[in-house]
């Protein structure tokens, strides 16, 4: 699974795109072309999304299929 995916995953029942744009300080139409993989997710956006929907950083990137945090 491609990192828009796991992003459209986690964020789904959680929060909408205009709540992750204002969480990452941009548009809801940024969040919507990272989620299409338009427009590749800037690493410090990565980390922010993985504290926020309590992942590991390794699962949104689609390294592994287990979502436990390492930190």
């Amino acid at each position: 699974m491609d990192i828009g995916s796991r992003l459209k995953e986690v964020r789904k029942g959680k929060a909408n795109q205009n709540d992750i744009a204002e969480l990452l300080n941009t548009t809801q139409q940024q969040i919507s072309k990272y989620e299409n993989n338009i427009q590749e997710i800037p690493c410090r956006h990565i980390i922010t999304l993985a504290r926020f929907f309590d992942v590991s950083t390794d699962y949104l990137l689609g390294l592994t299929d287990s979502k436990f945090k390492y930190w």
